[in-house]
């Protein structure tokens, strides 16, 4: 039997699947808990022992924290805001976005955001220049010692790369060529090869070479490819509510609207039709204190158990997906997303797969008072397989396979 094994390495747990290839079918699966206070390869290689091991192996990883990312751009609306965007659909938790010309306060917040990586945008192709060439310098001086990733005006890479020439800097298109243009996937892959090369090596997870050598991607790429590729076999939008012990993420895929797209509600900052949001307050474990504020903020009432944690931590969540994000008091409101014509809507996370996840979509379902309109006629369906990443860990070699998995978790296999 030809066998490929795709194994998450978590904050928490470790979790393997055993793929039949040939079947494309899932044999067993299995979770151990990371073992990230010594070296995360000792819970990995157990987890792989546990499902009967493989021909193959697919590694995701956000043990550690995941990747932490920076956004320093031009106009808040405009190349920071699709930068903020970007980053978020690469599976960065974006813990600071900077938008104009850094001064030494701008640079000070950068450094205390702690970020792993820089993502420098700014201007359309064969626009002003003159803000990122500010910005790559000072990022020059500030000696951060980060990788950057640079996305901005291509007329100017070339001088603003001289500027950087003493730091490792990854060059992609432009995130924002024109004007309501968005180009999200060199910018994602270039972020995805810092994260593989220098984050996972960096956060000292484990010794030696081997583990970083086996991380394919960030597990929030990996479900955001297994959402792709689920909203292309259904031929649907798609919306997924991942709820975790510190932190709950939302992706959704969009069916592209033509109107919105070219016409005159056309969003400056670009339309990503697939994307991802990371909400790093809210959890059921550790991220409970920060969920409980948030439900009192959003005027809910107080969770109790876990499953009332989970249904507050994906209400919120879904809540400021939809909605969007405020780069300030008193600013307006960019990123939203219309899920009215949503048709899928996947619950994930171990406290939804573990019983009462269809109590965690019904509220999330029914939520008509949050300020966004919910799917009006969606299928709610709960991976407790946790097929998600493995399908897109399998997604560029076995696109079948992943294809298949997805189908049997929704119920739809061909």
């Amino acid at each position: 039997m030809n066998t490929a094994v795709c194994v998450d390495v978590g904050s928490t747990y470790t979790k393997a699947a055993q793929i039949d290839l040939d079947g494309a079918r899932l044999i067993r699966r299995a979770e151990v808990p990371t073992t990230s206070g010594s070296d995360v390869l000792r819970g990995l290689d157990a987890a792989v022992a546990a499902v009967g091991g493989g021909e193959h192996l697919y590694v995701c990883s956000s043990a550690g924290g995941g990747l932490r990312l920076a956004v320093v751009g031009y106009e808040a609306l405009v190349t920071a805001e699709a930068g903020h965007r970007v980053g978020l659909s690469a599976g960065a938790q974006v813990v600071h976005v900077a938008s104009g010309p850094l001064d030494a306060g701008g640079v000070r917040a950068l450094r205390a955001a702690r970020p792993d990586v820089i993502l420098l945008v700014g201007g359309t192709d064969g626009g002003d220049s003159s803000v990122l060439l500010h910005n790559a310098s000072r990022l020059a001086n500030a000696r951060l010692r980060l990788p950057i990733v640079l996305a901005g005006n291509a007329d100017a890479q070339a001088a603003a790369r001289a500027l950087l020439s003493e730091i490792s800097v990854i060059s992609a298109s432009n995130v924002l060529p024109r004007i309501g243009v968005l180009d999200p996937l060199p910018a994602r892959a270039a972020i995805r090869d810092v994260f593989l090369r220098h984050v996972i090596g960096g956060k000292r997870l484990s010794r030696g070479r081997r583990f970083a050598s086996l991380v394919s991607a960030a597990t929030p790429d990996a479900v955001l490819a297994g959402v792709e590729l689920l909203a292309d076999l259904t031929g649907t939008g798609v919306l997924v509510v991942d709820v975790g012990g510190a932190t709950t993420d939302v992706y959704s895929a969009l069916v592209p609207d033509a109107e919105i797209s070219t016409g005159p509600r056309r969003d400056v900052a670009g339309t990503l039709w697939r994307s991802r949001t990371v909400e790093g307050d809210l959890g059921v474990a550790v991220g409970a204190d920060g969920t409980r504020a948030a439900a009192l903020a959003e005027k809910l009432p107080s969770p109790g158990d876990d499953q009332e944690l989970a249904a507050a931590a994906a209400v919120i969540a879904l809540r400021r997906h939809a909605r969007g994000h405020s780069a300030g008091p008193g600013q307006p409101r960019t990123g939203g997303r219309d899920l009215r014509d949503i048709r899928l809507v996947v619950g994930s996370g171990g406290v939804l797969r573990h019983g009462g996840g269809e109590r965690v979509l019904d509220a999330v379902l029914g939520d008509v008072v949050g300020g966004w309109a919910p799917p009006e006629r969606a299928k709610a369906v709960i991976d407790d397989q946790y097929v998600l990443a493995a399908a897109g860990l399998l997604a560029v070699d076995h696109p079948q396979v992943a294809g298949a998995l997805l189908g049997d978790a929704i119920g739809m296999r061909a």
